[in-house]
């Protein structure tokens, strides 16, 4: 199962608008995709609880895994938007 880690660079870190635009993204995808922050569990990162409650702020490091045909493509897309200050756009 292929997965990407990524660095969170909004300000706030993921929650409230760069979490929705997160999870909207995910949603988009042709295949499931699960995060997890550290050594936690993983969840399914197309639920705005399930990524809000990782509590990641900006600096912190997620793994994003996917599992299907398109899985890699989906998960570099969702990488770059981590990697992009979701508070300036």
């Amino acid at each position: 199962m292929p997965e990407r880690t990524a660095v969170i660079a909004s300000s706030v870190g993921l929650h409230a608008r760069p979490a929705t635009l997160f999870v909207n993204a995910v949603t988009e995808q042709a295949v499931p995709v699960t995060i997890r922050k550290g050594d936690g569990p993983a969840g399914n990162a197309a639920s705005i609880l399930t990524v809000m409650a990782l509590g990641a702020a900006k600096g912190e490091t997620v793994t994003l895994a996917a599992e299907g045909d398109g899985a890699d493509q989906a998960l570099d897309t969702l990488v770059a938007l981590l990697e992009t200050d979701l508070d300036a756009s």
